[in-house]
């Protein structure tokens, strides 16, 4: 019978579906591979424009439970929100009032075909989002207004913390925090005292390397991204993996 590798999987929108792109010259699912080479397989489930309704409704059929011929989920990273915090306009139906996004990412992480597999739970918040550029981009495609609002994505931001915190075991990926921080620090003439990047009346800053179309994230943001992500999955010895070394296959070889 053949020998699964078990699995590390991104699980979420277009935030995790973009992560196999290469981006200036970087990608994070690649770079994850990298790190987990002959050990674990990182699959990616992402799902661009997916909510955490979408998300929880399609779960039963995106998750197999494990058996000695089913690979074991060891490490799972979820990353959801961007499309809940879309704002209730005639023109955009993703969004998902507050309560109801908190409600369904702690069932999707407590799911009974999650838990199953056991695995180490890696919960990412929603990236900030650069409302100014957005806007462009909204009112260009017909929009009334902006389908998304920074204040409002981060307080759904801050809703995932609040979610990683309540259950237990759960790992915080603060990554609104992350990029946020990069962006300050790349940012020379931010005042700290005005408008936060990204917020009507601020300015872009840094965020426009970062986050080019004011939400997806460019290879400087996803390598933000791994950056935070990294010390958690691992490690693994150098020689081992779910096959044996070369050296192991050819006694005597230096």
């Amino acid at each position: 019978m053949a020998k699964p590798y078990n699995q590390v999987v991104l699980f979420g929108d277009s935030l995790f579906q973009g992560a196999s792109e290469v981006q200036g010259g970087f990608s994070f699912q690649g770079a994850l591979q990298s790190q987990c080479m002959r050990h674990l397989d990182v699959i990616n489930r992402g799902f661009s424009g997916y909510n955490t309704k979408n998300a929880l409704q399609l779960l039963p059929q995106i998750f197999l439970p494990p058996s000695p011929s089913n690979p074991r989920i060891e490490y799972l990273l979820v990353l959801l929100g961007a499309n809940d915090a879309c704002i209730d306009i005639p023109t955009n139906t993703q969004g998902i009032p507050m309560d109801q996004y908190k409600e369904n990412l702690t069932k999707i992480i407590t799911h009974e075909y999650i838990q199953a597999h056991d695995p180490k739970i890696l919960l990412v918040t929603p990236p900030p989002i650069d409302e100014i550029r957005i806007t462009e981009l909204d009112l260009a495609l017909g929009h009334p207004q902006a389908t998304r609002q920074a204040a409002v994505s981060a307080a759904y931001s801050e809703t995932a913390r609040k979610v990683a915190a309540e259950i237990p075991g759960v790992v915080l990926i603060d990554l609104q925090k992350a990029i946020l921080d990069k962006a300050t620090s790349l940012t020379a003439d931010f005042d700290a005292g005005g408008s936060p990047l990204g917020y009507p009346g601020g300015k872009r800053g840094a965020l426009e390397q970062l986050l080019p179309d004011g939400l997806h994230m460019s290879g400087d943001a996803y390598k933000v991204l791994f950056d935070i992500v990294k010390p958690h999955i691992g490690p693994f010895p150098e020689k081992q993996g779910v096959f044996p070394d070369w050296r192991v296959l050819n006694p005597g070889t230096l």
